[in-house]
């Protein structure tokens, strides 16, 4: 998401969270026609809704459309994760993960990426037609796809299984010939190689892109999908070879996660977007109002889509601050302090 003519400047906006309930992976896009235009992961993970809203705390109540579902067999017939639209060439598009089976093999789930089309100029109308799976280099556990345009190109950004790396997942970054086709060799941005990003299982995954005046940021996910999901952020010059991972700095301690205080565990998963009025940067999360979880914490429903004010530092990178406790405006209660709280 491009901020770059977000003033740092203060606002009045405010946002009461949660926004909308049991809706994780969440994924809200602000459209020329000022809809803001959601989706993310129903707790079935069998079909992809959208809503729409003149506002964020609008979507709320914004009545849901389902606009797929999946089918009973075949490699898009199990759990469908992540969905993301967005708007290119004058067409919109749904990037999202899915499975031919719910087996588990080598620790793994058995994802890949799909891509669906809509040349309606109401996404909750017209036809979503399957463009297919997106190949990449290997055939493996592949998710949360995300795209960009970046200096009049194309990208694709998302995590992946790389056969000869250990751990589930990590960041690639690639050209695209077209939006559900790659270009050439994706390049590896980052693996999960600190302590924060292996916490019961070594996770990047959940990219989003975020540009601000001279610099560029991806904010991802790490760890298990429990109170410790957090996430953390790469950072480049905007002039930088983007292609290039030496051009992308790790930040060494996460910059968003749980607050014990608030009572708000794993955040993450998150989005970027703009306030209502255009003055503030927006993002876009997940996490839980509690920390004990019985069972698999992907099958816990409650990760709830939230929404809060970025403030900036004056070197112009975010800063996040802690996730704001439930049903307080965002704007009374977000912090500047970058600490984890465990």
């Amino acid at each position: 998401m491009d901020t770059q003519s977000s003033p740092t400047s203060s606002s009045t906006t405010t946002y009461r969270n949660p926004i909308i309930e049991q809706r994780a992976d969440p994924w809200v896009y602000r459209h020329t026609d000022d809809y803001y235009y959601f989706t993310g992961s129903v707790p079935s993970f069998d079909y992809i809704e959208l809503r729409r809203a003149t506002h964020i705390q609008g979507l709320a109540d914004a009545e849901p459309v389902i606009v797929w579902r999946k089918p009973d067999t075949g490699p898009m017939s199990h759990l469908i994760w992540a969905p993301e639209i967005h708007y290119i060439h004058q067409k919109w598009y749904i990037y999202f993960a899915a499975a031919a089976t719910d087996e588990i093999v080598d620790g793994l789930f058995q994802h890949r990426m799909f891509v669906l089309e809509n040349d309606h100029p109401n996404p909750l109308e017209g036809t979503w037609v399957e463009k297919g799976q997106i190949m990449t280099p290997w055939d493996t556990f592949a998710l949360d796809a995300t795209t960009f345009i970046h200096q009049d190109q194309q990208y694709l950004l998302w995590a992946q299984k790389e056969p000869e790396i250990d751990g589930n997942s990590n960041l690639y970054l690639s050209i695209m010939d077209n939006p559900w086709t790659l270009k050439g060799t994706p390049t590896r941005l980052s693996i999960p190689e600190l302590s924060w990003e292996c916490i019961g299982f070594k996770v990047n995954e959940g990219p989003a892109f975020l540009r601000k005046q001279d610099q560029l940021f991806i904010s991802y996910s790490a760890s298990a999908t429990d109170h410790h999901y957090c996430m953390g952020l790469l950072t480049a010059d905007i002039h930088s070879d983007i292609l290039n991972a030496a051009s992308w700095i790790k930040s060494d301690q996460p910059v968003f996660g749980t607050a014990e205080a608030h009572s708000q565990y794993g955040p993450g998963h998150n989005c970027f977007t703009v306030s209502e009025d255009g003055q503030q940067d927006v993002m876009i999360y997940h996490a839980r109002n509690y920390k004990e979880i019985s069972g698999n914490p992907l099958y816990d429903p409650n990760r709830h889509m939230r929404a809060q004010i970025i403030h900036w530092n004056a070197d112009h990178t975010p800063n996040f601050g802690v996730p704001v406790a439930d049903h307080i405006s965002t704007d009374q209660t977000a912090s500047v302090d970058h600490a984890k709280e465990s």
